[in-house]
């Protein structure tokens, strides 16, 4: 009797788990419904991180469009007119952005550079502008360049050149030095 009374259990058991198997409907639809809320909440962070690695391209470029006017003016003793004279290796036009470079010779004014954002991504991130310009320290007459780096202060803004060496113009904010 012992062993027809495990038979039945077993067959009771194997019985049952068949019938249980598988996931219900409303299971289903609970778990479809909190990975629609999950991505809701994490896609407008991802879209704006993905703009903030567009933006760093600009920063790093027009920083290193920054350092090379401080080199050529180094060595030339006149800031360069054109992007390819910095010996860079910047390309003047980017998936993203758009460089372009304005000499102003050996005076005090300086050399801009504005990364102004491409039509498909003017609407979501922010230019960036940058200046070198030469600056007399004390009361000799030597004189030694600064690098300025300025963002927009809001997106779809065309980037305005800094007024001074030392200074971001209106709209803008200093990001670097």
């Amino acid at each position: 009797m012992k062993t027809e009374l495990k038979a039945k259990f077993i067959q009771y058991i194997l019985g049952k788990k068949k019938e249980d198997e598988g996931f219900t409907l409303i299971e289903l639809l609970v778990v479809i419904i909190i990975i629609g809320i999950l991505s809701a909440i994490a896609l407008p962070s991802f879209l704006n991180q993905a703009n903030k690695a567009k933006q760093s391209e600009a920063k790093t470029y027009v920083g290193s469009l920054n350092k090379g006017q401080q080199a050529f003016f180094t060595e030339k003793g006149t800031f360069g007119t054109k992007i390819e004279d910095l010996g860079v290796g910047i390309k003047t036009q980017t998936v993203n952005y758009k460089y372009s470079s304005a000499g102003s010779g050996t005076g005090t004014s300086s050399t801009a550079y504005s990364g102004s954002s491409l039509t498909g991504v003017s609407g979501v991130i922010r230019n960036y502008s940058g200046m070198v310009s030469l600056i007399t320290e004390g009361s000799s007459s030597d004189a030694t360049s600064v690098a300025i780096l300025c963002e927009t202060t809001a997106v779809a803004v065309t980037a305005v050149v800094p007024t001074s060496g030392q200074a971001c113009a209106g709209g803008s904010t200093e990001v670097g030095k």
